[in-house]
């Protein structure tokens, strides 16, 4: 059921040019010698890759600022979508497996564990960690990467945390502590003959976040821009670098509001994200849940059943048993500018710009690369 105002948002093109399609392009069987027609040209065949992830860089906010990032509006390549919800959790799943969050099981940036809603990125909840109850490998039981292992540059602090483990298990973990080390480290793999590697910048989410769209984003933006020159000038004959985003980004500022009281009165808890916001109903209470947000919300978001999201593969096709559980009854995804608040969902600050629902400037992320042949 939707809205009768609205039509259902446009959703990730998860058998086409999406970001779940990267990895088994790049690591399948046929490798660089046969890619899919969404891949740009100047990867094919070549014999080593390097695959920079920038958090939350969609393709809208970079075609807005070209003048700030030279080196990537020189690349080949154009847009793709990320997954639904466009949100860190489970779009950087979905790059390292190639698979949609319905198959990989991280549902959300908060997911519903059945005892408790636990926070991804912490891998807990208000009461501390989760990691010996819900033990990463058993949530997310698909193997990135395709099985292999391969070197990941990340954040140095990030190494070791139940996310990490989740999403990049038995991969090689060469962590950085600045991000001029990223350009550095992969000119030494390159020289030493590895075929792939991975890497991952998260400046531009963190600003965005904190800073909103202006002066210190596009600062972040020119930031981003040399990190990717850097990596492009440290290839080797033969290599190429693709560059890519999790998600995009919209100004939301403190266009927070709480889902109506009569809505909440029908809500035993919530879980997701601020722009895709699950309900879960007190017992027996779904239909008459979606009709109440239906009504006091379809106005600012698409507000759409369990039924409908899994009917219509918003999170991908082959929804397995495990993850059917962690989904909520009624999703409020938004549509304006705004996010749904969550007393149990907050942090240490308002965040400027948000993520997680299926506008385009969260939806379109860009697929850009250069090749030293």
């Amino acid at each position: 059921m939707n809205s009768p105002k609205f039509s259902s948002p446009r959703l990730p093109d998860y058998k086409g040019a999406c970001i779940t399609g990267i990895i088994p392009a790049i690591l399948g069987p046929g490798g660089t010698r046969d890619l899919p027609d969404w891949m740009p040209n100047c990867v094919r065949n070549s014999k080593q890759v390097v695959l920079l992830v920038l958090d939350g860089l969609g393709w809208h906010q970079l075609q807005k600022n070209l003048d700030n990032c030279p080196t990537m509006a020189a690349m080949q390549g154009s847009s793709i979508t990320t997954v639904a919800p466009t949100t860190t959790v489970s779009a950087l799943t979905s790059i390292t497996t190639g698979l949609a969050p319905a198959e990989h099981g991280l549902v959300g940036y908060r997911v519903d564990m059945g005892a408790q809603v636990m926070q991804m990125l912490r891998w807990g909840d208000e009461k501390g960690d989760l990691r010996n109850l819900y033990r990463p490998e058993v949530v997310q039981p698909c193997p990135p990467f395709m099985g292999a292992s391969v070197p990941v540059l990340s954040k140095a602090e990030l190494e070791g945390t139940a996310f990490t483990e989740a999403h990049l298990r038995g991969a090689r973990p060469m962590g950085w502590r600045a991000p001029s080390s990223i350009a550095v480290e992969v000119g030494r793999l390159l020289r030493a003959g590895e075929k792939f590697v991975y890497a991952y910048y998260d400046g531009v989410d963190k600003i965005a976040h904190e800073r909103g769209f202006g002066d210190f984003y596009e600062a972040e933006l020119r930031t981003a821009d040399t990190i990717v020159q850097r990596v492009r000038d440290a290839l080797v004959p033969g290599s190429a670098l693709i560059v890519t985003a999790d998600h995009g980004q919209v100004m939301v500022g403190d266009n927070t509001i709480s889902p109506h009281p009569d809505v909440l009165a029908l809500t035993s808890h919530q879980s997701g994200e601020g722009r895709f916001r699950w309900l879960h109903a007190r017992n027996g209470a779904d239909a008459e849940l979606l009709a109440r947000a239906t009504a006091h919300h379809g106005d600012q978001a698409w507000v759409v059943g369990r039924s409908q999201v899994i009917e219509e593969n918003w999170l991908g096709p082959r929804l397995g048993a495990a993850t059917k559980k962690r989904l909520g009854d009624v999703a409020l995804v938004a549509r304006e500018p705004i996010s749904f608040d969550d007393a149990a969902d907050s942090g240490s600050f308002l965040l400027q710009c948000r993520h997680g629902a299926l506008t385009d400037d969260e939806l379109d992320v860009p697929l850009l690369a250069t090749a030293d042949q």
